[in-house]
């Protein structure tokens, strides 16, 4: 590894330097004497070579986010010469950076502080003097964001993937001009391009983010004081969490959704139902089948104008901080993808087929950028099959069995099909339900909360989709991902032993309840 950049070159700096000094003293029988500003330009550029026109890269990776890293990791392992060209100056993409993982920090970090003021008292433990400190919790945040992204770079190091920092846009189908983040403009060749640039927030008309007041996720992340009141544009994932997260730090969040559920598309109807009752308990208002018409900061508030979205009569709330979480949109700026013919359709994704090749020979992609649930592990998966196809020719992702996951309290997560898309698909099924209040951990924890709800084929009664509602929802999904991918049935679940006393309990009992009957409910 080269020193300057963290980048494999075939020849040092002081080879190269060796050769022309001898080239030099060979043709003049003179010795070549160079500044030591020479020496420091030839160096810089020895270490800004990364590939030659005779030695391209097997494989370059656009993007080093969860599908970008992992591909590029991959890639290596099977062989190909690898590079991995990110302009965020940190691996990890939005997931580890502004997404994921810093949600989560926030998410549990919020819910420990909630539950010593609400909570611990109920539990035999006597609290006093409970504070706030918002500037050390964001200090917790960001240090796991840096430990997780510096992990990245010594995953690269150890597989021997070459990372590039700078911007990155296609010259040819084969060749891309990168702008540096030190400075100055290099050029790479692969044989295979993987583009997984990601995606970015999408923007509402006419409200303009300022990351302070007005903001988007990233800034949601990193507010420097609790506001009093915060109103929520969009009640899918990002907007319940990061909802979730201010309510328990002490503010009044109010989410505007359009929809008539919140939640977003996956989530079982009758789960969704319960899930905001239980939010509204927490303290969440939510107004529902409600359009958002425009947005003004006004005397330090922001007011936001809102109507029925059948229509009807407007009415203005304001608050302090104003939260715009209606999606993401796939990034292709600056990417030059028109100059290459690579073909896009009419929401910004890069078209592609079943072995993620784009319509321009060589070039693949993946992610957020194309089709596909926004959703870090899918990129993943994809990242690693793309990888197989251009080292071996097959790669295989199932996306029947993908998970989501709300990061709530109580989390939420689901695979495989909904009851509405089932009815919708004709298809005969059976339900099993299982409540977290018989089970005997969960009672024991005093967070029984939810339930665990199994569709199951009628005829075969293999599994079909899995939704879960309660304590470790987003852990106890991977049970029903892992049954689903080898084509279960209920019975199977069902007739394997599970830990006594543990949440897993629910799960099987729910899939005695679709074969069968349940035993504690």
């Amino acid at each position: 590894m080269s020193s300057c950049t963290g980048i494999s070159v075939s020849l040092s700096w002081l080879v190269i330097l060796h050769i022309m000094l001898r080239l030099h003293r060979a043709a003049t029988h003179t010795p070549l004497r160079l500044s030591k500003t020479a020496i420091h330009i030839l160096r810089i550029r020895a270490c800004r070579g990364f590939a030659t026109g005779s030695q391209p890269y097997d494989t370059i990776v656009i993007g080093g986010g969860p599908g970008g890293y992992v591909a590029a990791i991959k890639a290596a392992q099977l062989g190909l010469r690898t590079a991995c060209i990110e302009k965020r100056g940190s691996l990890g993409g939005t997931c580890l950076n502004v997404g994921c993982i810093p949600s989560k920090a926030m998410l549990n970090n919020s819910h420990l502080y909630h539950q010593t003021q609400h909570d611990l008292k109920a539990r035999g433990i006597d609290v006093s003097g409970v504070q706030l400190n918002l500037s050390q919790m964001l200090k917790a945040k960001d240090s796991s964001v840096t430990a997780l992204t510096k992990g990245i770079e010594t995953l690269f190091k150890q597989n021997k993937v070459d990372y590039i920092k700078g911007e990155a846009t296609f010259e040819s189908a084969t060749r891309l001009s990168v702008n540096l983040l030190d400075g100055g403009q290099s050029e790479v060749e692969g044989k295979n391009i993987i583009i997984a640039t990601g995606s970015e927030v999408t923007p509402f008309p006419g409200i303009e983010i300022d990351e302070s007041q007005i903001v988007s996720s990233t800034g949601a992340l990193d507010l420097q004081k609790v506001p009093e009141k915060m109103i929520v544009i969009g009640g899918g994932i990002i907007g319940l969490e990061m909802g979730s997260v201010w309510s328990r730090l002490g503010s009044e969040v109010t989410v505007v959704e359009f929809l008539p559920f919140i939640g977003g598309p996956g989530l079982d109807e009758e789960l969704g139902k319960q899930f905001q009752k239980i939010l509204k308990k927490q303290g969440l208002i939510f107004k529902t089948n409600t359009k958002v018409l425009s947005a003004e900061k006004i005397g330090g508030k922001v007011q936001v104008k809102v109507e029925s979205a059948k229509g009807g009569a407007e009415e203005t709330i304001d608050a302090d901080v104003l939260l715009v979480a209606i999606g993401r949109r796939p990034v292709t700026k600056n990417l030059g993808l028109e100059k290459i013919g690579v073909e896009m359709d009419n929401k910004g994704r890069v078209v592609i087929d079943d072995q993620y090749n784009t319509s321009v020979q060589g070039i693949k992609c993946i992610g957020d950028v194309t089709f596909g649930p926004m959703l870090a592990h899918k990129a993943e998966e994809e990242g690693i099959a793309a990888a197989e196809f251009i080292a071996t020719g097959h790669g295989h992702v199932n996306y029947g069995v993908i998970p989501s996951v709300i990061y709530t309290h109580p989390e939420v997560a689901w695979v495989g099909k909904t009851e509405q898309e089932l009815k919708n698909e004709g298809v005969k099924y059976k339900v099993g339900r299982f409540p977290f209040a018989a089970n005997s951990r969960a009672k024991t924890n005093k967070d029984s909360e939810g339930s665990v709800k199994f569709l199951a084929e009628a005829e075969t009664d293999r599994v079909l989709g899995v939704h879960i509602m309660g304590p470790c929802a987003g852990e106890l999904i991977a049970s029903a991902s892992l049954a689903m991918e080898y084509s279960a049935s209920s019975e199977d679940i069902a007739r394997t032993c599970h830990a006594h006393p543990t949440l897993s309990e629910a799960f099987k009992e729910a899939a005695m309840a679709a074969y069968s009957s349940p035993i504690h409910f």
